[in-house]
């Protein structure tokens, strides 16, 4: 690092000091922690997850521990609070730690907890986006995009451009920006619930549109996760290249939920949930599923890339079966395209998207 002022020697304004150790705000600082955090924790019996280098498991007889860092922020959890509290004095013994209690807010994510399940929301951080926007005086929206919305580079620039910056890493343009807080004002408190009773099926919905993108013509992604009755996972997203034809992108899209499905079998399988069934992966697409399940090349498939062609090996050695899913319950289908009014409400709640501060 450069020398403290008045430290510098004349003739020596090009040295620069040799650390011993990581400090506090140096770019290796992050890195050197979790590297100390590691080896402490992993000497503890702890062993590191393949899926997820941020987890640790310990399992001893019946006992479970589960251990989840982010940075400086720890979480822990298991069957045994004797494991659990043995957790917490071992790492109280190597690092200077504060115990907040049973766990109420994490990451902008607010938890409760019951005997029936779990509740996650972000109504905190939903509340500091519509102040941030200065709409709290704004009326609310049923749904977060105008349908049949495409968005374009192409139009004028803002006037107040810091307005815009402060939701940039939320929403993209300003009215549909905008329009997303409405809707978020809506219901700040909608969240997922995670029931106590649940199976350990995985299911996933996976869709995409067609040349959605005005400019390149490329199409979206989409696709969601259920383990049992509860979402675990979801994702939106342009694809990398324009597909030519429907069929083309609704494989591409399949390919995206089968890898996600196959990274959570290993995250379960770290987690202490042996998951011995094929995950079952719903498209709406005949022909997609077609050429998934038919590993031959001809002219609608050769020019796509080898790595879309992954999920032929999952179907093949039996750990994903796919089926076929009307439109009208294909639970992807929001991710791909803004929706009506009659089309969202009904699809939030199949995702099982809920307000527990609704008076129904």
């Amino acid at each position: 690092m450069s020398p403290p002022l008045g430290l510098r020697r004349q003739g020596e304004e090009n040295l620069v000091c040799r650390l011993h150790k990581s400090l506090y705000g140096l770019k290796q600082a992050s890195r050197q922690w979790f590297a100390k955090f590691s080896e402490a924790i992993q000497s503890a019996g702890y062993a590191q997850s393949r899926a997820d280098y941020s987890l640790f498991t310990r399992k001893q007889g019946k006992s479970f521990t589960a251990l989840l860092i982010y940075v400086d922020d720890i979480l822990i959890t298991g069957n045994d609070p004797v494991s659990i509290a043995t957790t917490k004095k071992f790492l109280h013994s190597h690092f200077h730690l504060k115990d907040l209690g049973d766990l109420k807010y994490f990451l902008g994510i607010e938890v409760s907890a019951s005997k029936n399940g779990i509740f996650i929301s972000q109504c905190k951080y939903a509340l500091e986006i519509i102040e941030d926007a200065g709409l709290l005086g704004a009326a609310p929206i049923d749904t977060p995009m105008e349908r049949g919305l495409k968005l374009s580079d192409k139009s004028d620039l803002l006037k107040d451009q810091g307005r815009y910056r402060r939701l940039v890493g939320r929403k993209a343009h300003m009215e549909a920006a905008f329009r997303v807080v409405r809707y978020l004002k809506n219901a700040p408190g909608q969240g997922l619930f995670f029931s106590s009773n649940n199976d350990f099926r995985l299911r996933s919905y996976c869709d995409s549109d067609w040349a959605g993108c005005p400019l390149t013509r490329r199409s979206t992604t989409g696709y969601c996760v259920f383990l049992g009755p509860s979402l675990i996972s979801w994702r939106s997203k342009r694809q990398k290249t324009v597909s030519l034809s429907s069929a083309e992108a609704e494989y591409r899209a399949m390919t995206g939920a089968c890898c996600e499905l196959t990274w959570l079998r290993y995250l379960l399988k770290d987690l202490g949930v042996l998951h011995k069934e094929p995950a079952l992966l719903y498209c709406d697409n005949k022909a997609a599923l077609h050429i998934a399940a038919n590993p031959v090349f001809h002219e609608r498939t050769r020019h796509i890339e080898m790595d879309c062609h992954y999920i032929r090996d999952k179907i093949q050695d039996g750990s994903i079966i796919t089926r076929h899913v009307s439109s009208a319950h294909q639970l992807a289908d929001i991710l791909t395209k803004p929706l009506g009014k009659e089309f969202f409400a009904p699809m939030i709640r199949k995702l099982g998207v809920q307000d527990i501060h609704s008076p129904t």
